[in-house]
């Protein structure tokens, strides 16, 4: 079974991802696979993914993998967990990961406007979406962790809503 874990950069994948990894589950990245399977491309200024390649390369897996990545959801999955979080958040952590003015915009952008929801829905057959905004990456490991036990209600899409936080950059 895989599980694509996914969501604008700053949403707190990787951390969650580091603690799931430390209970047991088995985690990989996007491009950690890609580079196993053959669809890591180098591109201008760093490494792209083939997502199509990548899919088409992927076996059925016998245990639950966990797949992190913000193109997470175009990979084959058994169902999709978006890490959603307030703009504002993602500004002081992309900010102090040293992002430039103009990747942070667009990432703000993106998640006020519910890009890899909206990518997800149309890709996934089931996605779920946890907020990470005012949440320590434990608690976020621990929804990720009912929600592949089946105690998934409470996390069904459309409930977060960040479109007006743009009104306020304007």
């Amino acid at each position: 079974m895989y599980v694509a874990l996914t969501g604008t950069p700053g949403t707190g994948k990787t951390s969650a991802a580091t603690i799931l990894s430390k209970r047991g589950f088995a985690v990989s990245t996007v491009e950690e696979l890609a580079a196993q399977h053959g669809a890591l491309e180098t591109a201008e200024g760093g490494k792209e993914v083939d997502t199509d390649k990548l899919s088409k390369s992927m076996p059925e897996s016998p245990q639950t993998l966990i797949i992190v990545g913000h193109l997470a959801h175009h990979l084959p999955n058994d169902f999709c967990i978006i890490l959603r979080c307030h703009p504002e958040e993602i500004r002081k952590r992309l900010s102090a990961r040293n992002y430039s003015r103009e990747k942070l915009m667009e990432n703000l952008e993106a998640e006020a406007i519910d890009v890899v929801l909206t990518e997800a829905i149309e890709a996934c057959e089931t996605v779920f979406e946890i907020d990470t905004s005012n949440v320590k990456p434990e608690q976020v490991a621990n929804a990720i962790e009912n929600i592949i036990n089946g105690d998934a209600d409470e996390y069904s899409p459309g409930k977060i809503d960040w479109s007006g936080a743009v009104m306020d950059w304007y």
